[in-house]
């Protein structure tokens, strides 16, 4: 047995464990699908359009990704190529180049990739490569491991073709000068903030993938390492079940490892926008500051159904669906 396949196979066994162990209930009256559910969900779907979702307005790069899907190119090649787009737009301050430094001025970037196949790539605490989801796709494709970081990872960038940028901006750079006047660190909600890119994509052979890429936190501290390049937390693809994405405040995130959480609960019976809304309502039930935090899901299922929650009003999602590219404003617990 390889590595990856007993990564996989013990990946199985965990998530029924971690099922077990936090009491995830099943809908009323849904019950496991079995293989041949399965099988039926994916027949059903194969006959779908192809379906791209984002986190966020971002209306391009959902576009981008939908149109892609419809020429005929597989999910994870369109969610790697919409978060590019984001990824360049140097006017979005919390994602690739012109995102806003740590606070020491330097801007890292985290991604991860995750395939139809199960299997995974991220790279955290990157200086000076903007296309970081891409450069996931490359730790999962060309090495043995799921994660680099920080130098590691912006060599093996250089090794693979990757250009040397920087990627704080004459913008970036006036903003923070202007926040080292008085170094105040306070979580944005960002209720109206674009933040965390995270996309979903299913192509025309029902197959799911997705992709996140983020500069986190503005004026955080220097190491510091949220929700989206991490698999279970910023996205999780189950390519029989669906795919979840996550956006806000990571430290939350990461303590129900959420993504994963909501994949789970699909699995289960739940429809995506249940799921998301499970997902969330388990956050604010443990944190009674979650008025002070944002977090937002995306899901998508095998059947091409869609979801989204929030905390906060404010966020929405953009679904590209039968050439059609429309945003959907996300029901909020609050």
């Amino acid at each position: 047995m390889n590595r990856r396949s007993f990564i996989k196979n013990a990946s199985y066994t965990g998530a029924g464990i971690a099922a077990a162990a936090t009491g995830i209930s099943c809908n009323s009256g849904a019950s496991h699908p079995d293989q041949e559910q399965v099988k039926e969900i994916s027949v059903k779907n194969n006959k779908n359009k192809p379906i791209a979702i984002c986190t966020w307005g971002f209306t391009k790069a959902n576009e981008t990704a939908g149109k892609a899907l419809d020429s005929g190119m597989n999910a994870l090649d369109a969610a790697i190529k919409a978060c590019a787009v984001e990824e360049e737009n140097i006017k979005n301050t919390t994602v690739g180049k012109g995102g806003a430094p740590d606070r020491e001025g330097n801007v890292t970037l985290d991604a991860c990739v995750m395939d139809s196949n199960g299997d995974c790539g991220a790279v955290v605490c990157v200086e000076n490569i903007t296309n970081v989801a891409a450069l996931a796709r490359v730790v999962m494709e060309k090495t043995p491991h799921v994660m680099l970081a920080a130098t590691g990872a912006e060599e093996l960038a250089y090794k693979h073709g990757f250009q040397r940028e920087d990627l704080l901006t004459e913008s970036s750079k006036k903003s923070y000068q202007e926040w080292l006047k008085t170094s105040e660190y306070k979580p944005i909600i960002n209720i109206e903030n674009h933040d965390t890119i995270g996309v979903l994509c299913m192509d025309k052979n029902g197959d799911i993938a997705g992709a996140c890429t983020t500069s986190g936190l503005s004026y955080k501290m220097k190491g510091r390492i949220g929700d989206s390049p991490i698999i279970g937390s910023g996205l999780f693809i189950d390519n029989e079940i669906g795919g979840a994405a996550a956006t806000g405040m990571g430290e939350e995130i990461m303590k129900t490892v959420g993504s994963f959480l909501i994949v789970e609960l699909m699995r289960q019976g739940k429809s995506p926008q249940e799921a998301c809304e499970a997902a969330v309502k388990r956050i604010v039930a443990k944190n009674p500051n979650h008025t002070n935090f944002q977090v937002a899901y995306i899901a998508m299922n095998k059947a091409g159904e869609t979801g989204s929650y929030c905390i906060h009003p404010g966020f929405a999602m953009m679904e590209y669906k039968n050439e059609h590219n429309k945003r959907i404003e996300t029901v909020s617990y609050l």
